[in-house]
């Protein structure tokens, strides 16, 4: 059984009470029903993380490695900064989908550029939370495209 894990970076937590106007009002504990659902529809196995800090990002993607098959993150505001997410991810040997629930190019220009973009294997942006379920989807399709390769 594959495992993947979705993490989440800065504010995320806040969802379904942040900017309902740009987010929605699903919570991020929505998020996680609505990815174990379809998970489980799939045969996969996902954990979920969230953290407000960097490094502990950082941290979690350094483990991710050996125990992971997939990654997919929506890294926030870091998404725009952060040369060590980008870094951390980039050691990771699994795949990698990156999520935005709104869409990022039709908001600030700052919000326009990606740091993790570049080292994934897909990005899904703009569909809401359904962002996330979609990237499980796509990850398990990427899953199945690397046995018939293998």
């Amino acid at each position: 059984m594959a495992k993947i894990l979705i993490i989440n970076g800065p504010n995320l937590n806040m969802l379904g009470t942040r900017q309902p106007e740009i987010y929605g009002h699903t919570t991020l504990k929505d998020i996680e029903t609505s990815c174990k659902v379809v998970a489980a529809e799939l045969k996969l196995q996902v954990t979920f993380s969230q953290s407000n800090f960097e490094g502990e990002l950082v941290n979690t993607i350094q483990k991710a490695t050996n125990h992971y098959d997939g990654i997919i993150i929506n890294a926030g505001g870091y998404t725009h900064s952060s040369v060590a997410l980008r870094d951390a991810l980039a050691l990771f040997s699994g795949k990698v989908i990156e999520v935005h629930v709104s869409n990022i190019h039709a908001r600030e220009e700052f919000r326009h550029k990606s740091m993790l973009s570049s080292i994934s294997n897909g990005v899904i942006i703009g569909l809401g939370a359904h962002s996330y379920t979609l990237a499980i989807r796509a990850l398990s399709e990427l899953f199945v495209a690397s046995q018939q390769n293998n």
